[in-house]
């Protein structure tokens, strides 16, 4: 089982590097066979891990996000001939850095993809029901979001203005002219 495992992480390896040129790959058409899972896992803070060690090579780590894909709420990595099951602790990136671009927010993550919010790249929000703590996300691609670090979090508050959401006032921040509720203004200190 142990040489199928490696000889199915080489495959994969294989072609992600074949695809890291042209940037993610087009996951959402392949649909091939479920190969079993890999000791894969990506964890809250974006370190990739395989068999229980992190994977230190950032390059390898771009290449298996590029054939990254979400199913319901499962996670894989996919070729046009397999897909393997990996485990994802909270999102499957995380967004390390925000800049102002005119009126939209960019996003950059661990793996170096940029992201504009907007409608097809909406921010979200959850609050912890038990600390009301923010776990904001946004949507990177293909239902793979970006968990916004605390940095960038902090910096996306800076931004934040009222305004109306659903009836009521809200905290929140603008770009490409949609409006991401963060917190009911009625809530803020």
């Amino acid at each position: 089982m142990q040489d199928r495992t490696a000889a199915t992480a080489d495959s994969i390896a294989s072609t992600a590097r074949q695809i890291a040129a042209r940037g993610p790959a087009p996951v959402h058409l392949w649909d091939p066979p479920f190969c079993g899972d890999l000791d894969m896992r990506i964890a809250r803070d974006g370190t990739w891990f395989y068999n229980g060690t992190p994977i230190g090579r950032e390059g390898l780590v771009r290449l298996f996000s590029g054939i990254l894909k979400r199913e319901g709420e499962d996670y894989f990595l996919v070729t046009p001939v397999e897909k393997v099951g990996l485990t994802v602790e909270t999102a499957p990136f995380v967004a390390t850095d925000i800049t102002r671009e005119g009126a939209a927010l960019v996003f950059t993550t661990n793996v170096g993809e940029r992201v504009t919010a907007g409608p097809e790249h909406p921010i979200r929000v959850e609050r912890d029901p038990r600390t009301g703590e923010p776990e904001p996300f946004v949507l990177v691609r293909g239902g793979l979001e970006a968990l916004i670090d605390r940095k960038s979090f902090y910096r996306l508050v800076d931004l934040g203005e009222t305004a109306p959401h659903e009836g009521a006032d809200w905290f929140g921040v603008r770009s490409e002219g949609q409006f991401f509720p963060i917190i009911p203004a009625a809530e803020l200190p």
